[in-house]
């Protein structure tokens, strides 16, 4: 029993084509501009309907077989031309419609990214949308950022190499990947805290040494942009404070946000136990980062000598000289504090670099 023609099956799609193969190659001609077009247009209608190409391509090949042209001036080379050039168009068909689909998804991806972050659209609308990408907004989620030396975007190999290694540690969590003004973004469910360490690991190593800013679990599509916020707002503390850590969580940083809430008493703090430093010999930067060193080697004045490559009496003597413009004694409690707090102010508000910012 003879077996069935597969090209029955896609007969929609090969319209005309037996017609053009016959005239082809009756001639030996080339297929005309408009021949090619209906073959393309007849190549992006299956990619919509979301048929294979391989299947189609077979589908040609049993409508050349079926509808070989007979006659004695037929060419085989011609006829093989001819089915050659139907086939290459529809192709070009098929894969215009799927690049298109594939623009058009990115867009609309991009486009919900953009919303989800930003918290711009409407909280339901943008909950059905996130169901799309994995997301449940109804649950918590938590937003892990990281930046690198350079700028990324969506398709750059280390956003593909974060990818990988997530997808292959996890699988489908759903977790959301993707890049935000250069910075790599991660969106995870807010009980899977392993996700984002993941996460932050692996973009350490692909961006060669990046820093990762955590924000906290949140609830909501409004928890989302909070989380993201957080994790930004962590990356920024991290720069201005010279955090040198690889992963900055946002709930660990809570004090600073506290402490410049009031940015004018800041200002003044900043300004009473510091301002004193500018009459040292060199200005106010050596002594600052001295205090700098003393407080972030938990006081300890040897380690912090070392860091700053003095000798512990050298480093003993400015902190007498700060004792001394201040009237504060670093190795004092109360005064500790006073000044501590002083010295995160400052790193906050750019002193000295920026003393307007300590007046306003």
């Amino acid at each position: 029993m003879a077996g069935r023609d597969v090209s029955e099956d896609y007969e929609e799609y090969l319209e005309g084509y037996a017609r053009i193969l016959a005239d082809a190659s009756a001639t030996g001609r080339r297929l005309t501009r408009d021949e090619l077009e209906s073959r393309r247009a007849l190549g992006e209608q299956a990619a919509e309907a979301g048929i294979g190409l391989r299947a189609l391509v077979g589908a040609h090949m049993a409508a050349t077989r079926a509808h070989w042209p007979t006659g004695e001036s037929m060419s085989v080379d011609d006829a093989l031309g001819a089915a050659a050039q139907a086939v290459d168009a529809f192709a070009e068909g098929y894969e215009r419609a799927q690049r298109l689909a594939v623009r058009q998804e990115e867009a609309a991806r991009r486009e919900f990214i953009d919303d989800l972050l930003y918290g711009r659209s409407d909280l339901g609308r943008l909950a059905q949308r996130a169901e799309r990408y994995g997301l449940r907004l109804s649950y918590e989620h938590a937003v892990a950022v990281a930046r690198g030396t350079g700028a990324y975007e969506e398709g750059d190999t280390v956003l593909r190499e974060v990818e990988h290694a997530l997808i292959g540690r996890f699988g489908d969590r759903s977790i959301l990947l993707t890049t935000k003004d250069g910075r790599l973004v991660c969106i995870a469910p807010g009980d899977q805290s392993e996700v984002l360490a993941h996460f932050a690991k692996q973009a350490f190593a692909a961006t060669g040494g990046g820093q990762v800013g955590i924000g906290r679990p949140q609830p909501g599509a409004a928890g989302v942009v909070q989380s993201y916020e957080e994790a930004l707002n962590a990356l920024d503390l991290g720069e201005r404070l010279e955090l040198d850590e690889p992963v900055l969580h946002a709930a660990d940083l809570l004090v600073y946000p506290v402490l410049t809430r009031d940015r004018q008493a800041m200002a003044d703090l900043v300004e009473s136990a510091l301002g004193p430093l500018r009459g040292a010999r060199g200005g106010p930067q050596p002594l600052l980062d001295t205090l700098t060193a003393y407080f972030d080697s938990g006081c300890v004045s040897a380690e912090a000598a070392r860091r700053l490559s003095l000798s512990v009496r050298a480093f003993t003597y400015r902190l007498e000289r700060i004792h001394k413009l201040t009237g504060a004694d670093p190795s004092e409690p109360v005064h500790r504090y006073t000044l501590q707090t002083a010295v995160i102010g400052a790193r906050l508000l750019d002193w000295p670099s920026k003393p307007s910012q300590v007046r306003k």
